[in-house]
């Protein structure tokens, strides 16, 4: 699982790097991810790492302290609770305390074993699943950020684990909206930031999904509409999918609208 602990680390040290260049005003800014300002971002980012540490170490613990987040649940005020978490931090103090717990984090998930069950939230999951979420919510998160400063981000192949999570989400995409799948898994196929061929399914399938592994991670992290992607997308099941495809946890959200989520 050490791999998948890097890749987490890497992509967080990416996003770190960007912060740390930004001005104090930037963070401040509301991005194009519902208005979420960069602080929000790594309020949001810090407290859920803090609390998959203590998940590691004290299910029992984890699921009290996840109790206590239900008013906020209700109230729609979770950010505020997260902002509590992090003790109020804003700004650049706030960015090296999110960094440092990143560390913090991959030591956790260095220490056990990769079947591990994890709880969290909705359900339990193995430790790489868990750290391949927290790639996976750091990834989609910092989108927004790269986007507020007009930043091209360049991804590695580390993001195959959110196109996995991806794949493996396809029929929970469906469920979570109460709906049954509308038919058999398309067949993925991929090219990677390295120009390697990641595939995905049955090659014989009539549905599929093709083209830049980036945007496909885009679409079911929803950073961006499907029409806004160069993904080919054949078949009424696959067309399904990508309208409204959602690998992370939670009630089901809708993507952005065409349009409404692009770099500055």
């Amino acid at each position: 699982m050490q791999h998948d602990v890097q890749h987490f680390v890497d992509e967080s040290a990416a996003l770190h790097a960007l912060a740390t260049s930004l001005d104090a005003r930037d963070f401040s800014r509301p991005t194009a991810f519902k208005a979420w300002t960069t602080d929000r971002i790594l309020q949001h980012l810090h407290c859920w790492n803090t609390a998959v540490r203590l998940a590691l170490a004290d299910g029992a613990g984890f699921r009290s302290w996840y109790e206590t987040t239900l008013p906020a649940r209700v109230s729609g005020t979770l950010h505020l609770f997260e902002r509590d978490q992090c003790q109020g931090l804003t700004g650049h103090a706030l960015a090296a305390a999110w960094r440092d717990g990143v560390d913090d984090t991959a030591r956790a998930f260095s220490a056990v074993d990769a079947k591990t069950r994890v709880p969290w939230a909705a359900l339990d999951m193995s430790a790489r699943s868990s750290v391949t979420a927290r790639l996976m919510e750091t990834w989609a998160h910092g989108q927004a950020i790269y986007d507020l400063m007009g930043r091209r981000r360049l991804d590695t192949d580390r993001i195959q684990g959110i196109a996995i999570l991806g794949v493996n989400t396809f029929g929970w995409t469906f469920k979570n909206r109460g709906l049954p799948p509308p038919g058999p898994q398309p067949y993925v196929a991929l090219t990677a930031p390295s120009g390697a061929a990641w595939t995905f399914g049955d090659p014989a399938a009539a549905d599929r999904v093709a083209g830049d592994a980036t945007a496909f991670c885009q679409v079911v992290t929803q950073t961006r509409n499907i029409a806004d992607t160069s993904l080919s997308v054949t078949g009424p099941v696959a067309h399904a999918w990508m309208t409204i495809g959602q690998c992370f946890a939670g009630p089901p959200e809708n993507p952005p609208q065409p349009g409404a989520r692009r770099m500055a």
